[in-house]
C-alpha cells in the first residue's frame, strides 16, 4: 500500500541519510519535497503544512546523537511525526462485553463485506460474534451479509419483510443476546452520497439499540472525500472509529494520514483486499515504518505465526537442513506462503524491501509451479529423480504448461537441493557462487 508515496518520501530522504552535517540548505530542500510528496498523495494541506513546520522545528537546532548521522536522526523525527499524524495510542475497539457496534458509510465503501470480516476477527480472538443485517434497501445487501456470516460461521439475524430499521435492530439485538453473543455488529444501509434521510436513519437506530462503538467505513481511495464524509457523519453521530478500505489498491494515502488529524476520530482497522482475511488491526507506528520503507517485521511476524503451523515449519527447517527436502515439501510451504498474502505485500514488510517491485508476472508464476507439482503423482513429488521425458510431457499437459517449463522448473528444484546440500556442509564460498547462477538463471523456482 502506499507505494507511490513511499518511493517518494525515501527519494526525499535519501541525499539526507548520508550527510555529516545538518543544514537549514539540505533539510529545506529535503523538507521540500517531503512536502510535495505529502500533498500529491492527497493529504489535506493544512496537514501537510502543519506537518513539515512541526518537523523543521524539531531539526533546527537539534543536537545530534554520536550513535547516529543527522540524517538518520531526521528520519527518525519524520517517522515519530508520522505516528503521531496516523494516531497514537490504543486502536481495539472497547472491550466492554456485550459490546454494541454500528457500522455506517456510504454505498459502495466495503461496508457489508467490512461487517464480516470484522466479526470474523473478533472471533478468532475469542469473542461470539453476531451480525444483524439492517441494510434493507440495496438489492442482495441481506443476502451478502447472511453469506459471509455462513460462510465464517458467524450467528446472523435479518427480517425480509419489515422496512423499519430501528424496529429490525432492536429485534436483532435481542436475539442476539439470547443467543449468549457478546459482540453484536449492526450492517447499516449507504447511500450514494450523505442525505438527510440516511443521516436521520441511522439515529433512529442509533437511539433503538444505543451503540458503544460507531465505526464509519470509508472508502481508502478516495483521499479527501473519505476525510469529508468522515467529518459529516462524526458531526451527526459522535463516531468513535474508522476503517478504511481498498488500501490494497491504487490509493494515494491520503486519507489515512488526513482523517485522524481532520475529524480527531481514530483508525481502528484497514481493509487490505477484497477476501474476509484481508484485514487488519490498525497500528500507526507500523504503517509509518511502511510507509518510509522501513518495513514491518512486528506484522509480518504475527502473519507467519497466524498462518504457518508452527510444527510443520519446525519438520520443514529439519528436512532443509539435512537436504532431504522434496517437491511435496516445496508444494506445502508454497501453500503455507500464500496463506500469509500476496508476494508483493509481504515484501512491503519486510525492511529495505517496500520499493522492490517483483516481476509482474510473480504471482502467475508461483500459480504456475503450484500447478506443475499437484500434476505429479505422490511418488513423483517424493523422488524427482524418475521423472524421464514421458513423465513430463504428462505432466505439462495435466497443469496446462509447455515441457519446457516444466524441464525449467526441475532444473531450478535441483539448484535448489544442492544450496541446501553446501549448506549442510557448511560450503559458504560455493554456496553464494551457486545464488549467483540461479540469480542469473531466473532464480528460485516461483
Amino acid at each position: 500500500m502506499f507505494e507511490s508515496l513511499t518511493e517518494k518520501l525515501t527519494g526525499a530522504l535519501r541525499n539526507l541519510r548520508g550527510v555529516g552535517t545538518l543544514s537549514e540548505a539540505n533539510m529545506a530542500d529535503a523538507l521540500k519535497e517531503v512536502r510535495a510528496a505529502l500533498l500529491a498523495a492527497d493529504v489535506h494541506f493544512r496537514v501537510a503544512r502543519e506537518f513539515i513546520e512541526r518537523v523543521q522545528e524539531q531539526c533546527v537546532g537539534q543536537s545530534v546523537l554520536r550513535s547516529v548521522s543527522p540524517g538518520q536522526q531526521i528520519v527518525k523525527i519524520i517517522n515519530d511525526e508520522l505516528v503521531k499524524l496516523l494516531g497514537e495510542g490504543t486502536t481495539e475497539l472497547t472491550q466492554k462485553r456485550p459490546l454494541k457496534v454500528l457500522m455506517v458509510g456510504l454505498h459502495g465503501s466495503g461496508k457489508t463485506t467490512s461487517t464480516a470480516k470484522l466479526g470474523k476477527l473478533l472471533k478468532k480472538k475469542g469473542a461470539r460474534p453476531f451480525l444483524v443485517a439492517c441494510d434493507v434497501y440495496r438489492p442482495a445487501a441481506i443476502d451478502q451479509l447472511e453469506i459471509l456470516a455462513k460462510q465464517e460461521e458467524l450467528d446472523f439475524y435479518s427480517d425480509r419483510v419489515s422496512k423499519d430499521v430501528p424496529a429490525i435492530g432492536a429485534q436483532g439485538l435481542a436475539t442476539a443476546l439470547e443467543q449468549n453473543a457478546d459482540v453484536i455488529l449492526f450492517d447499516t444501509a449507504g447511500r450514494l452520497q450523505i442525505d438527510t434521510d440516511l443521516i436521520e436513519e441511522v439515529k433512529k437506530l442509533k437511539a433503538a439499540v444505543s451503540p458503544d462503538e460507531i465505526i464509519l467505513v470509508a472508502d481508502g481511495a478516495l483521499g479527501q472525500e473519505a476525510v469529508n464524509v468522515a467529518k459529516t457523519f462524526h458531526e451527526a453521530l459522535g463516531l468513535t472509529g474508522l476503517i478504511l478500505t481498498k488500501l490494497d489498491g491504487d490509493t494515494r494515502g491520503g486519507a489515512a494520514l488526513s482523517i485522524k488529524s481532520v475529524t480527531g476520530v481514530p483508525i481502528k482497522f484497514i481493509g487490505t483486499g477484497e477476501k474476509t482475511e484481508n484485514f487488519e488491526i490498525f497500528y500507526p507506528d507500523r504503517l509509518a515504518s511502511r510507509i518510509l520503507g522501513m518495513g514491518d517485521v512486528v506484522s509480518l511476524v504475527e502473519k507467519a505465526q497466524e498462518n504457518i503451523d508452527q510444527a510443520e515449519a519446525e519438520k520443514m527447517a529439519e528436512k532443509m537442513r539435512k537436504a532431504d527436502f522434496n517437491l511435496e515439501d516445496f508444494l506445502a510451504q508454497m501453500q503455507q506462503v500464500k496463506k500469509m498474502g500476496s508476494m508483493q505485500s509481504l515484501m512491503g514488510m519486510m525492511p529495505g524491501m517496500s520499493g522492490v517491485e517483483l516481476p509482474g508476472d510473480a504471482e502467475k508464476q508461483m500459480r504456475r509451479t503450484e500447478a506443475i507439482i499437484q500434476s505429479m503423482t505422490i511418488q513423483e513429488r517424493r523422488k524427482p529423480g524418475i521423472l524421464n521425458g514421458n513423465r513430463r510431457i504428462r505432466i505439462a499437459k495435466g497443469a496446462g504448461v509447455k515441457v519446457v517449463e516444466v524441464n525449467q522448473l526441475m532444473k531450478q528444484f535441483e539448484q535448489m537441493q544442492k544450496l541446501m546440500k553446501m549448506m549442510k556442509g557448511g560450503n559458504q564460498k560455493k554456496m553464494m557462487r551457486q545464488m549467483e547462477q540461479m540469480k542469473g538463471r531466473g532464480g528460485m523456482p516461483f
